[in-house]
């Protein structure tokens, strides 16, 4: 309202509505009798006479009709008041955002860019302003709460990786994906590498890039964590002048371990018989013929073997390739994989898979991630008799016989080793968090009292270790727990058939199967019960 028109009184019958400074009065003069007054009519009058926008003093209106209509003499009472707009800033506590809080112009004066500004500023705000968002606060005709400046988050360290320098390596850290499953190769020829060829290469972790919050400060980011090579690795060493590389020492075959590499050495027999005697060896073994009745191999790297293993033991550390047959009641063992062209009257256990051309007859097989039978025979391929196990994947062409071959166990579903495995990370995470919280009060402690002997500085880098191998044990244990909950995807799968005496157990669950059935796979379902899917995917709970 203008000047003038503010100095011309407004009003109705014995009311009158005067504008005083930042306030509208209403006035009103005596009378005996006066026309009934509402609080609506009251409003209607302020928004006639141009006070609309101005804010509405309700307790104010409230005395007007009260004494309106009580009381015959004369007096005044503010009912509406200009006031400018208003602005307050809010930081959370990390300086992660900042926000304004707007309080609209009522008749006043709105906000401006530099009222704005100057708000920020008294408040600290100096980084990450968003201009559109401020002008978007300067515009608002109800209160209103909008974010106006954000943190430049800090980019966290990466953790030190580890690159192969060589394409043919053996590995001795399975790759599992999201399905739980293994991929298995087999082994081929065995690699050779000479001494002084680059192995593999230690990319050390980053510190992260800073970042910087609303009040301009750093935001400091989390380091990688910076896994040295594995302590004992035989067969390498360092290459001159750069030790995040790794060549080879002596002439053998490269290995892949965790955080590291081996370079093994390589035995190589035509034979295993009572002429060459056991063999025993820190290393990888290939041998040409068969191993006979009897004799004993056990070796840290890898076994090929080109012919049959017959009722002897075979033990490694890594994988154990046959070339034709496990017979005879043999016993094969490796923390790898294993395969061979068929398997009869024999036991075998697999770190990670057993992948057989042909067929399985009477024989017990274990592996701690699947069991592939009938590779290479997709028609011939079965698994009659004995028990196999494994804790993601069963799968053959056929899993019994219509004969009198006797009971055949197929058990998906447990890893024994997983899952003491588990327990032990477990107990070591514990033992970590007990270290960690003696550290922390011995550094409060050097804090608070003071650290005449200069100890703090050591207190904190053994703390910051602690922390690091911590974090480190945590993705090992949510790894394996990843592992284990993979459970409830296990499968056995069959090609062709079912057929005569067969026993399907998943972990606990287990169902003597009362007929025969076709080609597709058995799971368990969310409430336990083992199901049946055929090849049109329909599927039927196995009774």
């Amino acid at each position: 309202m203008s000047e003038e028109e503010a100095s011309q009184p407004q009003g109705i019958d014995s009311l009158v509505l005067s504008e005083q400074g930042v306030r509208v009065v209403a006035q009103v003069s005596p009378a005996e009798s006066r026309t009934p007054l509402t609080g609506g009519t009251v409003r209607n009058l302020l928004d006639q006479a141009g006070y609309g926008a101005w804010l509405i003093l309700d307790d104010g209106i409230g005395v007007l009709v009260e004494r309106w209509e009580g009381s015959p003499e004369g007096f005044e009472v503010p009912i509406a008041e200009k006031r400018d707009a208003s602005v307050m800033v809010g930081v959370a506590a990390d300086g992660s955002v900042a926000w304004l809080q707007v309080a609209p112009a009522r008749g006043g004066k709105s906000l401006q860019r530099a009222d704005v500004a100057r708000a920020m500023q008294q408040a600290g705000v100096v980084f990450g302003i968003d201009e559109k968002a401020v002008l978007l606060a300067c515009k608002a005709v109800m209160p209103t709460k909008i974010e106006v400046a954000f943190q430049k988050p800090p980019v966290d360290g990466a953790d030190a990786e580890f690159k192969l320098l060589i394409k043919t390596v053996a590995v001795r850290v399975p790759q599992v994906n999201e399905d739980g499953l293994i991929d298995f190769r087999e082994l081929g020829d065995i690699p050779f590498v000479q001494p002084g060829t680059p192995l593999m290469r230690r990319i050390p972790a980053t510190q992260g890039v800073p970042g910087r919050d609303v009040r301009g400060n750093a935001v400091q980011p989390t380091p990688g964590i910076d896994t040295p090579f594995a302590n004992v690795l035989k067969g390498v060493r360092y290459s001159p002048g750069d030790f995040n590389v790794l060549e080879a020492d002596i002439k053998g075959q490269p290995v892949q371990v965790e955080n590291g590499m081996l370079v093994e050495d390589l035995l190589s027999m035509d034979s295993v018989d009572m002429d060459s005697g056991n063999v025993s060896f820190d290393g990888s073994i290939q041998i040409k013929g068969d191993v006979l009745a009897n004799m004993k191999v056990k070796v840290t790297g890898n076994i090929v073997v080109g012919g049959t293993v017959e009722g002897s033991e075979l033990e490694a550390g890594g994988d154990i390739q046959i070339g034709r047959g496990i017979i005879a009641h043999a016993k094969v063992k490796a923390e790898g994989a294993v395969s061979a062209k068929f398997v009869e009257n024999s036991e075998i256990s697999a770190g990670t898979v057993i992948s057989i051309d042909d067929m399985v007859l009477q024989s017990d097989l274990q592996a701690l991630n699947q069991v592939i039978v009938g590779v290479k025979a997709q028609k011939r391929g079965r698994i009659v008799g004995g028990t196999t196990r494994s804790m993601m994947l069963v799968r053959a062409p056929q899993i019994g016989a219509d004969d009198a071959s006797g009971l055949t166990t197929v058990q998906v579903g447990v890893n024994p080793i997983l899952e003491a495995k588990l327990l032990e990370v477990q107990a070591e995470i514990a033992k970590m968090e007990a270290e960690q919280e003696n550290l922390k009060k011995a550094v409060q402690h050097l804090r608070a009292n003071g650290d005449k002997n200069n100890v703090l500085p050591r207190a904190q880098a053994a703390l910051q270790q602690a922390l690091q191998a911590w974090a480190k044990m945590l993705k090992e244990k949510n790894k394996l727990e990843e592992q284990l909950a993979m459970f409830q995807d296990a499968r056995v799968e069959v090609t062709q058939s079912v057929e005569g005496s067969v026993a399907l157990i998943f972990g606990k669950r287990s169902r003597r199967l009362q007929k025969p059935y076709d080609a597709g796979a058995f799971t368990l379902d969310p409430t336990g019960h083992i199901l049946h899917i055929d090849s049109r995917g329909s599927s039927t709970v196995v009774t």
